[in-house]
């Protein structure tokens, strides 16, 4: 069975228009016009991804992306009127893979949902083979997407996997925010390079012992970041 795009959107307007795009581009598509709606739609369906208009009527966008991230990891697009960089931050934050303010141009959030489809596959995440680093405190298997931390399985979002999986690729080697902005992403965002430091604190909380003094990955001032864990033979 196909897997559906899950759209959560109460402009009916906007939902036929965005709907008749992606249909065009061969996906399936599940319309909700309400959270709740949306959040049973996905435990009976895991969809392949979710575009998600922050603004409904019976709940927050907030609250469904973090009900929405409990059931499945998949890729969520936020779809507002929210158009200032701390907002869009705080979007990220969240757990969102990307960020889309209205007005917006259909066929472009066509193109980022195949983006952030995209980035989900396995075969473009560098070596081959889990990665176990700290004498097996941290690994990280590129082929099932599985982070665990001492043994215990981290629920990361695919945009956090790509970005742990990346540094964690070479350890010691220094990554600008706009290096893995392309790497993590897929294509270049103007503006949101900041967007990569609400991923890598998400990514501490859930893989450090203590986030505020991190030992894995560390902050290079002015620069961006590089992930120290110790390689395992």
């Amino acid at each position: 069975m196909l897997q559906p795009i899950l759209l959560i959107e109460d402009d009916k307007k906007i939902a036929r228009v965005v709907k008749v795009y992606l249909e065009e581009a061969g996906y399936k598509v599940i319309h909700a016009e309400k959270g709740r709606d949306a959040v049973d739609s996905a435990l009976k369906q895991m969809p392949l991804a979710a575009i998600l208009d922050l603004k409904l009527p019976d709940t927050t966008g907030e609250e469904v992306c973090q009900e929405l991230k409990e059931i499945g990891d998949f890729p969520i697009i936020m779809l507002t009127s929210k158009s200032s960089e701390e907002e869009r931050i705080a979007g990220f934050a969240l757990g969102a893979d990307d960020y889309v303010v209205k007005p917006f141009s259909p066929r472009e959030l066509v193109y980022r949902v195949k983006a952030v489809l995209k980035r989900m596959q396995k075969e473009d995440l560098g070596p081959a083979g889990p990665l176990s680093f700290n004498s097996g405190l941290l690994m990280i298997d590129g082929h099932s997407y599985e982070v665990k931390k001492k043994g215990v399985a981290q629920n990361l979002t695919p945009t956090e996997f790509k970005l742990l999986h990346t540094l964690a690729s070479y350890p010691g080697k220094v990554f600008t925010r706009e290096e893995l902005v392309e790497k993590a992403l897929g294509y270049q965002f103007e503006g949101y390079e900041r967007s990569i430091d609400a991923h890598v604190k998400n990514i501490r909380h859930k893989i450090e012992d203590d986030p505020r003094n991190p030992s894995l990955i560390l902050t290079i001032y002015g620069v961006g970041y590089r992930f120290s864990g110790k390689k395992d033979a």
